[in-house]
C-alpha cells in the first residue's frame, strides 16, 4: 500500500516493541491526581447528571495510591508486540501465534474507550485452547492491533483515518504477517472495522464475528416481539440521552482533547462513565476488574491519545459511517449481550448482513472480552468452527 504522506513509500519492516513507560511519567500522573481541582455536585442526584463526584474521587485515589502500572505493564509485555508503518502511520499490535500450527488467523479490534487491554483475558484461551481445557482444533493465531490514533498507534499524523482506511491498513498488516485468509472480530469501532474488512476484501475474509451491530430502519414492522420493542427502546434512549460524548468527539475532538490530556481525573471520568452505562453492573467495577479498567484508562493517559482517538468519530461522521450500512457479503456471526449500547435485532441485521451465526446471552455488555471473557471465547470458537 502506498503511503499518503509526502508520496514516500512505507517502511514495511516489522519491529519488536516493548512497553517501558518512564518513571517520571508515572510520578507526574500521581502528582496531578493529588492536585485535582474537583467540581461541585448537586445533592442526591446520583448518576443522573453524569458520573458522581464521590465515585470518581474514590477511584482517583485508588489510582494514585494503590494501582501499580508496572504490574500491568509486565503483564502486557508477556504478549509479543510489534510496530510497523502502514499508509504513513505507525501501527502497534500484538501478534500471538498459537502452538497449533494449523490455527485460524484472526484479527481482533477494540473500540473506544477501549484498547488492547480489553483482550488480555481472552488471548490465552483463543491461542492455546489445549492449555485452557479446550479443543486444540479451535486455536487461533491472533493479531490484536491498536487502532491508529489509539494507544501506541497514536497519535494520527493527518486527517482521513476513517473506518475504511483502517480496514485497508489491517488487510495490509495481515499480508505482511503472511496471512492470505483470516477472520475478523470486534466490538464498537472494532465491529465497524471488522465488518468493513468483509466489504473491502471479502475474498480474504473467512468470516466476521461481531459483538455490536448497528442496524438501519424502518423499524415500524408488524409483529415485533416484546423483546424487540425493548431493544428498540434501549437504542432510542441511547440516541436521546447517551450520545453526548459522541456528538462532541465527532464535531470538536480537538477542544475536548485539552481537558482530557491535561487532567487525569477528567480522562478517568470521561472513560469510566461508559464502563457504568454500557456494562452489566450497578458500578463500573461490578462488571469489570478495577485494575484492568484502570490499565485501559492509564494507557490513554500515558500515550496522550484522548484527542487523537476521538478524531475517529469526526472521520466517521464525514464519511457516513453512521448512516445506512453498506451491504456485506462476508459470513457474519453476532453475539448479543443484553447490556450492549443497542443490542441488535436479527430481522433488521439480516437486511445488510449474511447472518450465519446468532447467539443471545443473559449477561454481559459492551466490553464483553472484559466482562464475560469465557462466553466470548466460546462464541468466537463456535462461529469459526464452521470455516475449518
Amino acid at each position: 500500500m502506498a503511503s499518503s504522506v509526502a508520496g514516500m513509500a512505507d517502511d514495511k519492516r516489522i519491529r519488536p516493541f516493548r512497553i517501558d513507560i518512564p518513571q517520571a511519567d508515572l510520578d507526574d500522573l500521581r502528582a496531578r491526581l493529588a492536585r485535582t481541582r474537583w467540581p461541585d455536585e448537586l445533592p442526591g442526584v446520583g448518576w443522573d447528571y453524569g458520573i458522581p463526584l464521590g465515585y470518581v474521587r474514590d477511584l482517583a485515589e485508588y489510582w494514585r495510591a494503590r494501582y501499580d502500572w508496572r504490574v500491568h505493564e509486565r503483564r502486557l509485555n508477556e504478549f509479543p508486540q510489534f510496530t510497523t508503518e502502514i499508509d504513513g502511520q505507525r501501527v502497534h499490535f500484538l501478534h500471538v501465534r498459537s502452538p497449533e500450527a494449523d490455527a485460524t488467523p484472526l484479527i481482533m479490534t477494540h473500540g473506544w474507550p477501549g484498547s488492547i487491554v480489553e483482550f488480555t483475558e481472552v488471548i490465552g484461551p483463543l491461542t492455546d485452547p489445549r492449555a485452557h481445557g479446550g479443543d486444540p482444533a479451535d486455536a487461533f493465531h491472533l493479531v490484536v492491533p491498536s487502532i491508529p490514533g489509539f494507544g501506541f498507534s497514536g497519535p494520527t499524523r493527518e486527517p482521513g483515518w476513517n473506518v475504511r482506511r483502517i480496514a485497508l491498513a489491517w488487510d495490509e498488516l495481515m499480508t505482511r504477517l503472511g496471512y492470505d485468509r483470516y477472520g475478523a472480530q470486534g466490538g464498537d469501532w472494532g465491529a465497524s472495522i471488522s465488518r468493513e474488512l468483509g466489504i473491502v476484501v471479502p475474498e480474504r475474509i473467512t468470516g466476521v464475528h461481531l459483538t455490536m451491530l448497528f442496524f438501519a430502519g424502518p423499524f415500524d414492522q408488524p409483529g415485533l416481539t416484546e423483546a424487540e420493542k425493548a431493544r428498540l427502546a434501549r437504542a432510542e434512549r441511547f440516541r436521546s440521552t447517551g450520545l453526548g460524548y459522541g456528538m462532541i468527539q465527532s464535531t470538536r475532538p480537538q477542544t475536548i482533547a485539552y481537558a482530557l490530556t491535561d487532567s487525569p481525573a477528567g480522562q478517568l471520568a470521561w472513560i469510566t462513565e461508559k464502563f457504568r452505562e454500557w456494562t452489566d453492573g450497578d458500578l463500573p467495577d461490578d462488571a469489570v476488574d478495577r485494575d484492568q479498567m484502570l490499565t485501559n484508562v492509564t494507557l490513554y493517559w500515558l500515550t496522550g491519545t484522548a484527542g487523537s482517538s476521538a478524531r475517529l468519530y469526526l472521520e466517521a461522521a464525514r464519511t457516513g459511517t453512521w448512516g445506512p450500512p453498506e451491504p456485506s457479503s462476508a459470513p457474519t456471526g453476532v453475539a448479543v449481550f443484553p447490556c450492549e449500547i443497542a443490542p441488535p435485532i436479527r430481522r433488521f441485521a439480516e437486511r445488510d448482513n449474511p447472518i450465519v451465526h446468532w447467539s443471545e446471552f443473559d449477561r454481559g455488555g459492551h466490553f464483553a472480552a472484559m466482562e464475560v471473557p469465557g462466553l466470548l471465547v466460546e462464541d468466537v470458537r463456535a462461529f469459526f468452527r464452521r470455516f475449518r
